[in-house]
């Protein structure tokens, strides 16, 4: 299967867009670099993943994308409270990302049946 079909894999590159553009003036470069490595990791694992043979591989990355999503949805609750991030942003990207995390955790499921 072909990431590009996949909507968990589009909503990831979406939020992983929204959050470079949010990030694109930050001089604060320790947080925009962790904060915008953790988002792109998750499409990107997402990809990565698919193209493994096994699917015992496949369900290893999806849990990596997984881990980058929960790490995410961390750095942004941080963006929050330090003023970084506007509240109502930060909390539609958290709703956004709880859904990619649900689709990532059928997604293992398919490949461990």
């Amino acid at each position: 299967m072909r990431c590009e079909r996949l909507d968990v894999w589009k909503r990831s590159c979406r939020l992983s867009v929204e959050v470079y553009k949010s990030f694109v003036d930050s001089k604060d470069f320790g947080y925009k670099d962790q904060i915008t490595r953790s988002s792109l990791s998750i499409a990107s694992n997402i990809a990565e993943g698919l193209e493994k043979e096994s699917s015992k591989e496949k369900m290893r990355y999806i849990e990596i994308a997984k881990g980058s999503g929960a790490e995410l949805v961390t750095q942004i609750y941080i963006g929050i409270e330090i003023g970084y991030i506007e509240k109502n942003m930060g909390m539609l990207w958290v709703k956004e990302l709880k859904e990619i995390l649900r689709m990532l955790a059928s997604l293992k499921k398919n490949y461990a049946n």
